[in-house]
């Protein structure tokens, strides 16, 4: 039997909001189409993540355009873009925000004033995360998870929605700080910006080389991004399809008897009950955008590969053999059956 008993109850206006946001979502497309070209993918995860009140990994090689994919996201969602540069050099203050000592005006006594950091906004883009100790990109845990900031044991909390898009260099790892498990667990997806197809790389070299950029127009702002995330929420989701995300997950852990040969070949380890959440939501997410209020198997499989591709490691073999993590999700899709027998 379904597990919609324990699910929210979908309402009249629910459905009249996944379909409104079906329309939204095409509009968003059409208009970010105006400044970048193709990358359609990419901007369905980050909405994904977004409406799931998650975070996300952005690997690419420089020059494909995520800064601006992503200021232009949050321009038409009427959100805040804060980006900050990794380097370093960077200390944990200069993300989260100083105290510093302020004089009053007129009775010249003294006070410490707090000074909010880059990290205060609704979309943060943290750009080249992995070039920071692991002391500063740690500044970004509390804040993640639990959307505040802790400065001299006052907590001072971050405005919702919030959004932090970190941006890696597949290619070029010298002189970088691999992000530790416990802060990659925290990006509920690692999301892959790869090369333009050579209709649109040559449209992108005819539109840059010519004009200026469009101006777009917002199309949703801070409040009705809040309603949709809690909308996210009630999507139906059945116990067959739940079912179906969790025994994926349990047969990434190559120590346990639920994991085929090949995870037991090729991963030292797999993830965590925190995948299997942000999987669920993003079925929930993904069904929301198609129009539906409810979450299907289809709903899972296409978020899967984004929610699990950061929280397998490979071994030694693995690397040898040419197999990445998601190799290993798609064999798990041929090979785990879709129902318990």
């Amino acid at each position: 039997m379904s597990s919609a008993a324990s699910t929210p109850s979908v309402e009249e206006a629910d459905l009249r909001a996944a379909e409104r946001l079906t329309q939204v979502y095409q509009q968003m497309t059409q208009q970010l189409q105006r400044v970048i070209v193709g990358q359609t993918d990419v901007l369905k995860q980050v909405l994904l993540a977004l409406f799931c009140q998650g975070h996300c990994i952005l690997e690419g090689v420089p020059g494909l355009a995520k800064t601006l994919m992503i200021s232009s996201i949050a321009q038409l969602l009427s959100l805040s873009f804060k980006r900050i540069q990794f380097t370093p050099d960077l200390m944990p203050s200069d993300i989260t925000g100083t105290e510093i000592l302020e004089e009053e005006e007129g009775t010249g006594r003294r006070r410490m004033k707090f000074v909010k950091g880059p990290i205060f906004g609704h979309i943060i883009l943290g750009d080249e995360i992995n070039r920071t100790p692991p002391k500063t990109q740690a500044a970004l845990l509390q804040a993640m998870q639990e959307y505040k900031v802790t400065i001299a044991g006052v907590d001072y909390p971050l405005e919702k929605p919030f959004l932090v898009l970190g941006t890696q260099n597949p290619i070029e790892q010298e002189g970088t700080y691999p992000l530790p498990e416990a802060q990659l667990d925290r990006f509920m997806m690692k999301i892959i910006v790869d090369y333009p197809s050579f209709e649109e790389e040559l449209q992108i070299a005819e539109n840059t080389t010519s004009g200026t950029l469009p101006v777009l127009e917002p199309i949703l702002n801070r409040e009705r991004i809040l309603e949709i995330q809690k909308v996210v929420r009630k999507v139906i989701v059945g116990r067959t399809v739940s079912s179906y995300a969790v025994r994926l997950v349990r047969a990434t852990r190559p120590g346990s008897s639920e994991a085929p040969d090949f995870v037991k070949k090729y991963l030292s380890w797999g993830a965590g009950p925190r995948a299997c959440q942000a999987i669920l939501l993003g079925a929930k997410a993904n069904a929301l955008l198609d129009g539906r209020v409810n979450a299907s198997i289809d709903d899972v499989r296409a978020v899967t590969p984004a929610v699990l591709r950061h929280r397998l490691a490979t071994n030694f073999r693995a690397e040898s053999d040419g197999v990445t993590t998601d190799h290993i999700v798609e064999k798990l899709f041929d090979t785990l059956p879709q129902t318990l027998r």
